[in-house]
């Protein structure tokens, strides 16, 4: 079963880059969710999923805050 993947990042962010590089790479298909310029994606990062910082990735409804591929692979399965 496909899993909804959805990547909160922001343009000035390398580890953002290197997530979507990474999702990219196994051919995951998510959406992107630029916090600097969509004040609602902005309001759900910080209100809803409590996080500050990007790259934050959710997975169906894992919520995976920073820079961490090891458990990307975890919830995609990908191990």
């Amino acid at each position: 079963m496909k899993k909804q993947v959805v990547v909160y990042t922001q343009p000035s962010c390398p580890p953002c880059q290197i997530v979507k590089q990474f999702l990219n790479h196994y051919q995951i298909e998510y959406s992107e969710k630029d916090v600097s310029i969509d004040s609602k994606a902005r309001d759900i990062l910080v209100n809803e999923l409590s996080s500050t910082s990007t790259p934050t990735v959710t997975v169906d409804d894992q919520i995976v805050i920073g820079f961490d591929l090891q458990k990307l692979e975890e919830l995609l399965e990908l191990k």
